[in-house]
């Protein structure tokens, strides 16, 4: 006689009992797994892209060309401070109106004293340092190709100040007078990583000086001079955007003088007056991705577990029942018996 063991993966199909997955259905898995896969990829493409259209930096190009087209008609206007009116302390605020876009230009007795960009309500404010005694105030306004539009009606104002030695303020004789400030009216055509170079002269005053500059970007630099021979201050701005420059220089008798500026580093400009860091979306989208990743990552891993671990059951399984399919040997009575 012989006896036979027989071991079941499962079921019967009419036995009325669910029937046990041989495997686990892996096509649709593994679909489902290469689909999330895209979909993160497109996230992520996305999310810096997106990052890099916030980045004033990202995707600047500067454009040294120009195409001549008609200068400003419209002049701005000192709406303060009111004419006539007299001050003790300087520099003072002086603001009106403008054709939005343009760059408004204060002189003070025909001497420049600052520049600001006209905003997009067409405005513009900035602070001017007066020359003792009278000051006439005049703005003018500049387009992109600094073709120069009318210049305002004029503002005279006073400043009631006297002369550290007494003495009236000449222009032909500036040695121990007024203590001023020179530089040009703007600076333009500057790039990302360019060094920028702005010429500085100090009139009057006594030596030795220091030069406090705030470049508008967060940055602050102070230059000692021993005597008020023409210098450069260099800066190095990291992303295009408008800036406002504002150098403060002080003497040894404790007088000082101040200018404001504009500097304009070509590109994609920022809002005008951000100081801001662009690289902070970009930090907020590799924080999410950082999470993202390494979550998919163990998803695949765990896939490729279970498949591996089933794959190795199944063989085990289909080797034990292989062994039990072989007869076992008894003791089988003869024929003649």
């Amino acid at each position: 006689m012989k006896v036979y063991n027989k071991l079941k993966l499962s079921q019967h199909e009419h036995s009325g009992r669910i029937r046990p997955h041989e495997h686990t259905s892996y096509i649709p898995l593994l679909f489902m797994v290469i689909l999330v896969g895209l979909l993160l990829v497109g996230f992520s493409v996305n999310a810096y892209v997106a990052a890099d259209a916030r980045d004033p930096q990202a995707g600047s190009v500067g454009l040294t060309g120009s195409m001549p087209g008609k200068p400003p008609t419209v002049a701005a206007t000192i709406t303060k401070p009111k004419d006539q009116q007299h001050f003790s302390t300087s520099p003072i605020e002086v603001a009106g109106t403008c054709p939005a876009g343009t760059l408004v230009e204060i002189y003070k007795n025909n001497i420049f004293g600052g520049s600001a960009q006209c905003d997009n309500s067409g405005k513009y404010s900035l602070d001017v340092d007066l020359l003792y005694g009278q000051n006439i105030l005049i703005a003018q306004v500049y387009d992109s190709l600094n073709q120069a539009g009318p210049q305002s009606s004029p503002v005279t104002v006073y400043y009631d100040a006297s002369l550290p030695n007494g003495a009236a303020l000449s222009f032909l004789n500036f040695g121990g007078g007024q203590l001023l400030i020179i530089t040009d009216a703007v600076y333009r055509g500057s790039f990302p990583g360019d060094t920028l170079s702005v010429p500085l002269s100090i009139l009057g005053g006594t030596g030795p000086y220091a030069v406090n500059i705030q470049w508008g970007d967060s940055s602050n630099k102070v230059i000692p001079r021993s005597d008020n021979s023409v210098f450069n201050a260099t800066h190095v701005y990291k992303k295009a955007g408008i800036y406002r420059i504002t150098i403060q220089v002080t003497d040894a008798q404790q007088q000082s003088a101040f200018i404001s500026v504009t500097s304009i580093i070509n590109g994609q400009p920022a809002a005008y007056g951000s100081t801001s860091d662009s690289n902070s979306s970009k930090t907020a989208v590799t924080n999410k991705l950082v999470v993202l990743w390494p979550l998919y990552a163990i998803l695949i891993t765990m896939v490729i577990s279970f498949w591996l671990g089933e794959r190795r059951e199944k063989h085990v399984l289909m080797k034990a029942f292989a062994e039990q399919q072989k007869p076992t040997l008894g003791l089988v009575p003869h024929p003649s018996v």
